[in-house]
Formats: structure tokens, C-alpha cells, sequence
């Protein structure tokens, strides 16, 4: 593997784009909604075709080899083991238990916690409430992949630790990402891909992240009008905006499941659309991850395409945006 372990490196930036047909318009232009959802009637066919480049970077300096891109655009992930080790990742996880055990934030419309208890389940926009986390965030091993794979210098559109506790930690429902920040943050194109270092080890046992290889290709429209302030129940457990049953059992036909599981320090990358979900934990074994979401700039959200309100900021910031957590 090429990507070395050095100390956090910030990326610099690239003004470049290498597919200029997929670039969306923004600001106030209308943006055309090329992947309409929340529909009130099931679509003619269970899936669309993707309108969108995978990886659309290729020539960008960064951390992958070409090989690691070919995957990453065959599979719509990738995962990368042992990327942060030693004292840079406890150091790492250190900074993760500092922040859950922070009773500050428990209360914080910012944090969400277990659906029968009150340990913290998920703490957002980690990016500005940490130093170090938003450090990582801008670390050459981490946004200098999303970097190759979206085509240009990225922006945090979303962060956040997930955190699923040994017994306690439920499950969550099968879904694409995208289909959520188009529906209702307002992100015009698949131009943004998820990163997750893990820092705890994952196994079978403990409620690994599962996703359908090859999904990436397919954009699921979903039904149901999106309720008002949807975030405050999804967060917990998401019932609007989830595929049928016979799209899953389609796609999962045609392409299988995969579980990619390893040794904290192991960074997966996924792309916007790739379905995904988790079991619960039931190991006595937490299962925790850092999580940044890499948007393009020129594919900065707009108006909603299916909600009646943009979700609030810590769910979906900005390029250069400002976020106080005592707002």
C-alpha cells in the first residue's frame, strides 16, 4: 500500500476539475433534480442508472494508486487497513471518548443518543467542536483520497462519531446517503464520498457496517412525502427515504453484501450512493468510527429537492462556512 503513516498532513489545494460535464450549477441558478425521490407513487422501474462519474480525479496528486481507484469505482468502496497506527491513533481515540463522555454536549440538539437509553449514540460537526478532529479532516491520507475520487479540493459537508455500545447499539435500515442530502439538504449530484476511520476493531459481532457492492450505480427512488423536521426521528432510526424491499432484494441479488471488517485505524471509503446499513451490536465489544462526508464546492447544496425545509447546519455545512456550537 502506498498511502504512508505519516503525522497529520493538511491537503493543498487543486483547482481542477476532470469531467466538466458533471459539473452542477450553483448559487441561485435552478438546479434540474436529476434523481427525483419521495415519491407519492412507486416509479416505473425499482432503480435508475447513475447520471453521474465515479471517480473523476484520476490525475489529482493524492494518497491512492490507480489499482485503489479501479476498486473504489468497481465496488463503490474501499477499504484501507492499518492507516492510522501507534500513538497518532490512540491519540485518536482518545479525542473520540473525550468527546462522547462530554455531558455538555448530551442535551445538544448536535447529538443523538440511543433510542432506549441515554448513552450517545451519534455526536455531529466533530470537525469544529475538535482540534484534532478537524485536523484529521483535512489530513492529506483522508481528503486528499476524496480529493482523487471527486475531482477536486473538497469540502466537509457533514462529520460526525457514530458510536455503538457492546449489547446496546441498535441497528440502522439500508440506504443511500445521497438519497438523503438530495431529498433534503438539497445536494444536486453524486460528487461527494464518505470516509470512516475506524477506531475500534470491527468484526462480525459487533454491528460492521454492511454495503452492496456495486449499488453505487443505481439510484434508488423511495416513497413517502419527507415529514417536517424528519432529521429529529432518522437520526435515530430512519424510516423515510429506505428502498422497498423488492429494490433491496433486487440489488442484493445482482450484487451481494459485503462487510468490510479489520483493526482500528482502518479507513473505508464509500461513495455517496452506495447502499448501506449495520445490525446491531450484539457483542459485548463498542464498535466506534469517525466519519467525514467530502462534498465538491461547485456541488454545494441548494434549495431541498424533496423536504420542505433545508436540515440545520450541523447536518449540512457549507464550503468557508462558520458554525458555532452555542448557536
Amino acid at each position: 500500500m502506498t498511502v504512508s503513516n505519516s503525522p497529520l498532513n493538511n491537503v493543498k489545494a487543486h483547482k481542477q476539475y476532470s469531467e466538466m460535464a458533471d459539473t452542477p450549477s450553483a448559487g441561485n441558478v435552478k438546479v434540474v433534480d436529476a434523481y427525483p425521490t419521495r415519491l407519492a407513487q412507486a416509479p416505473k422501474s425499482l432503480t435508475q442508472p447513475r447520471r453521474d462519474g465515479v471517480v473523476k480525479g484520476r490525475q489529482l496528486p493524492g494518497p491512492l494508486t490507480q489499482a485503489q481507484l479501479d476498486e473504489f469505482e468497481r465496488n463503490g468502496y474501499l477499504f484501507i487497513p492499518n492507516l492510522f497506527i501507534g500513538e497518532e491513533l490512540t491519540a485518536l481515540r482518545e479525542e473520540l471518548s473525550a468527546l462522547m463522555s462530554n455531558d455538555a454536549y448530551r442535551d445538544k440538539e448536535f447529538s443523538v443518543t440511543e433510542p432506549q437509553s441515554q448513552e450517545m449514540r451519534s455526536l455531529f460537526a466533530v470537525h469544529k467542536l475538535s482540534k484534532r478532529l478537524g485536523a484529521l479532516a483535512s489530513d492529506e491520507r483522508v481528503a486528499g483520497a476524496a480529493r482523487q475520487i471527486i475531482g477536486d479540493d473538497p469540502y466537509v459537508h457533514q462529520s460526525r462519531i457514530n458510536y455503538k455500545p457492546g449489547f446496546a447499539g441498535k441497528g440502522f435500515n439500508w440506504h443511500s446517503d445521497f438519497e438523503t442530502w438530495h431529498a433534503e439538504d438539497g445536494m444536486p449530484h453524486m460528487h461527494a464520498v464518505s470516509a470512516s476511520l475506524i477506531l475500534t476493531d470491527n468484526h462480525e459481532f459487533n454491528g460492521p457496517l454492511m454495503l452492496i457492492p456495486g449499488s453505487h450505480m443505481e439510484f434508488v427512488p423511495c416513497l413517502g412525502e419527507t415529514p417536517e423536521d424528519n432529521h429529529k426521528s432518522s437520526l435515530k432510526a430512519q424510516e423515510v427515504g429506505v428502498p422497498s424491499p423488492e429494490a433491496l432484494t433486487h440489488l442484493v441479488g445482482k450484487y451481494g453484501i459485503d462487510a468490510p471488517k479489520g483493526k482500528a485505524g482502518g479507513l473505508l471509503l464509500f461513495d455517496c450512493n452506495t447502499l448501506h446499513a449495520s445490525n446491531a451490536n450484539l457483542s459485548p465489544d463498542p464498535r466506534s468510527n469517525v466519519f467525514f462526508v467530502f462534498n465538491r464546492p461547485d456541488n454545494r447544496c441548494v434549495e431541498p429537492f424533496a423536504a420542505p425545509k433545508q436540515r440545520p447546519q450541523f447536518l449540512a455545512h457549507g464550503p468557508g462556512e462558520r458554525w458555532n456550537p452555542g448557536e
